[in-house]
């Protein structure tokens, strides 16, 4: 130990500020060393990029020096364990070598133990596999045997079919065949019941149950060349198993043998041959009934076809269905029978119905006579509700309405065609009508006052027909609701945009950027009074019977559904109802401008009391009583008093009152203010020529000016003014306009008490 370098002498117990003996700069990472991945030469040239040469080899001489002295430290701290682990190591090898024997010996074992056991498991493997491939191989030969089997079975059952059939055809069999047949069916039918075409249909059941099963067999045993050989005799015995239950069932069908044709269905529902019995039940019985209702050939109508209406002929078909298909119906029903994968409703019937019309009645379902068209249309539907009543069951009915034939039965009808003609109908209807130059009442309307709702005009007339045209039963189209339900808003907005379009023309004075809309122009207030009248007829109608109407043909929509559309229709009645407000003012602004014509006069007020000797005025101006004499003689005319409610003629009195009222005191505030200032200005001219002349500018207060003489004459007039008002029945205190023309010209002592 001698030989180690001493560690460095510890620092001064006074070196307070230093850092510790063992401290380290931050860079030179000790557990650098641990890694095993250290490069000494890569962790050198990789400080020194950073870190002096000389401070580098300080800190690793000094850790080298700390690393010496935990290992005397270590050594001298277990000196005892150290001495003597020289002397435990004596012989070694001798000792590795005795443990290296026996482990030798045990690994060889393994390995002749894992060897056979390989072998072994090899053995195993190889049996299974043999025995799978022996399995597999039994089950294809058992599959082949059972197929050959089945159609040997099929063969032999098919043979006796030609005996029966020639029994059916002689009506009864012979006395060897009564006995017994090699099926082992018993014919014994005076004993049992059985007749000789249920014992074939019983027989043609087995047969087919049998070919189901070889049908099996075959899915499961394709591409074999055994099954290959035998494809040939199992398409004859195909062949030969349809045509005897095709021959069959129609014997069935003709004699109505019930046992027959449910042994007949179940064979034909086990082969999965559906439609060739519902092809035949169509072409044996459906097709001939249908051919005396409709007579077509291949080439299409024929002679004795009347028309295209269907009503009568659905009629017809409905009896032969009852009398002649209802039993097949019937039976194909039956519960628990297997026989619900039959469609003949569809398959058979509609389907001949449909190829019948199609032919003998193509035009039928031409929608370019709506109304032939729709009466045809719902006849069909009710000829398809007719049949969904023979569906014992929702789900047979959704069955048969998922069918194609039913689809494409739908699809004839171009319920989307037919719409857009009646769109095209009615609303060119209307549009035909908003085309007038005039208001012009229609002839004979009834003049029967506020509680008459015969309308006066024609866009009104038309309007209503339109909308109620829309949801006449020779119209509507319940599928389509929806779209008539738009048309009737559409309708209504047509009007209200039409009537809009007018009132602003009219306020404009021209017709320029308004087409259409002459007819405003050259409307005077009295024929607006026909459009109140038809607005309040519309608006009481259509919130009224027409919801009415409307809510009972959709009564089978849901809650919602009907809000929605009692939402939309009173929505539309509303937009009615508030274009009577504008209609008003326009009448008010019209009687307005009249009255405006008389207010003129005012500035005739100025010349009498100007620069003259005239006294105050004792009485009011003769223009003041035909300011009032427009309105009066609206209101009292013939059309106001018959086509205009109660509350009509208020509000128009109020709103032309008020109007009238407030152009009257707009003038009068303009002529006493010019007044006073033209006064005030005189004033001071008559002054300063005084001032020069020399003469006295003192002025009595006794004169009166010519401006208290045109207020008081302007008070004269509004007075009188609130007389005429008060005899139409209008307060005169409550316009705002009038309080404030009252304190305008009234005398001081008399400004804030209104009295006439």
């Amino acid at each position: 130990m001698a030989d180690l370098q001493s560690p460095p002498p510890p620092r001064s117990p006074t070196d307070l500020f230093g850092d510790p003996i063992d401290s380290h700069p931050l860079w030179f990472n000790q557990s650098s060393f641990l890694l095993p991945t250290f490069d000494s030469e890569s962790y050198i040239s990789d400080l020194r990029t950073f870190v002096p040469f000389e401070t580098l080899r300080f800190e690793l001489q000094s850790h080298l020096s700390s690393l010496k002295h935990e290992l005397l430290d270590l050594i001298n701290r277990d000196y005892a364990d150290f001495v003597n682990l020289s002397t435990k190591l004596v012989d070694v090898d001798a000792a590795v070598v005795r443990m290296r024997a026996p482990l030798s010996e045990i690994r060889e074992k393994i390995v002749v133990f894992r060897a056979a056991v390989e072998g072994s498991l090899l053995a195993l493997q190889s049996g299974l596999r043999q025995r799978a491939e022996a399995a597999a191989a039994r089950e294809v030969l058992e599959l082949l045997l059972d197929t050959f089997h089945v159609v040997s079975k099929v063969e032999k059952l098919i043979k006796e079919l030609p005996s029966m059939l020639a029994d059916l055809s002689n009506g009864d069999l012979n006395s060897a065949e009564k006995d017994h047949l090699s099926n082992g069916i018993s014919f014994q039918h005076t004993e049992n019941g059985t007749n000789p075409r249920e014992a074939q249909s019983m027989l043609l059941e087995r047969i087919a149950s049998e070919m189901n099963r070889l049908k099996f067999y075959i899915t499961h045993a394709e591409n074999l060349p055994f099954i290959e050989n035998m494809a040939k005799r199992i398409q004859n015995a195909s062949l030969l198993l349809d045509a005897s239950l095709g021959h069959c069932f129609i014997d069935g069908l003709q004699n109505r043998d019930e046992n027959a044709i449910y042994n007949c269905l179940r064979a034909y529902a086990a082969i999965d041959n559906t439609r060739n019995a519902e092809e035949i039940f169509r072409s044996t019985v459906v097709a001939p009934l249908i051919q005396k209702t409709i007579p077509h050939n291949s080439l299409g109508m024929v002679g004795g076809a009347s028309g295209d209406e269907l009503e009568e002929d659905y009629k017809q078909i409905k009896q032969y269905i009852e009398k002649d298909c209802k039993f097949l119906l019937e039976i194909s029903s039956t519960e628990n029978s297997g026989l619900h994968v039959f469609s003949f409703l569809a398959n058979s019937i509609l389907k001949e119905v449909l190829s019948a019309i199609q032919k003998g009645k193509p035009g039928a379902f031409s929608p370019g006579r709506p109304t032939a068209f729709l009466k045809n249309y719902k006849s069909s539907l009710d000829f398809l509700g007719h049949l969904e009543g023979y569906c014992p069951s929702r789900s047979a009915v959704a069955k048969f309405r998922a069918e194609a034939v039913y689809i494409d039965f739908i699809r004839q009808w171009n319920v989307g065609v037919y719409f857009s003609l009646r769109f095209q109908e009615i609303a060119g209807a209307l549009d035909s009508a908003l085309t007038v130059t005039s208001l012009v009442p229609i002839q004979n309307s009834h003049k029967g006052g506020e509680h008459s709702q015969d309308l006066t005009l024609k866009p009104s007339v038309t309007l209503l027909d339109c909308l109620r045209s829309c949801w006449r039963e020779d119209v509507l189209v319940l599928s389509c609701s929806d779209k008539f339900l738009r048309l009737s808003l559409q309708l209504i907005s047509r009007y209200s945009n039409w009537l809009s379009a007018g009132l602003a023309a009219r306020k404009a004075g021209n017709a320029g950027s308004y087409p259409g809309s002459e007819w405003a122009i050259s409307s005077v207030p009295e024929d607006f009074v026909y459009i109140i009248y038809d607005l309040n007829c519309l608006v009481a109608e259509v919130s009224g019977d027409f919801l009415g109407h409307v809510s009972e043909l959709l009564s089978s929509c849901s809650t919602e559904v009907l809000d929605l559309v009692k939402q939309s229709i009173l929505q539309g009645g509303k937009s009615l109802k508030d274009l009577i407000p504008p209609v008003m003012n326009s009448i008010i602004g019209t009687v307005v401008e009249k009255s405006v014509e008389d207010l003129r006069q005012l500035k005739g007020i100025t010349a009498t009391y100007r620069m003259t000797n005239k006294p105050l005025p004792v009485r009011h101006s003769p223009y003041v009583s035909g300011v009032l004499r427009p309105l009066k003689a609206f209101l009292e005319g013939e059309r106001a008093t018959t086509y205009l409610t109660r509350e009509n003629r208020n509000e128009l009195l109020q709103g032309a009152a008020f109007e009238i009222t407030g152009r009257y005191h707009e003038l009068a505030a303009d002529l006493v203010s010019v007044t006073r200032k033209t006064e005030s200005s005189l004033q001071r001219i008559r002054q300063t020529a005084q001032r020069r002349a020399g003469a006295s500018s003192d002025v009595s207060d006794n004169n009166v000016s010519d401006t208290d003489k045109i207020c008081m004459q302007l008070f004269l007039d509004i007075q009188e003014y609130g007389r005429n008002l008060s005899d139409l029945g209008v307060e005169a205190a409550k316009i705002p306009a009038y309080c404030s023309l009252w304190q305008c010209v009234a005398p001081p002592g008399r400004q804030n008490t209104i009295s006439f």
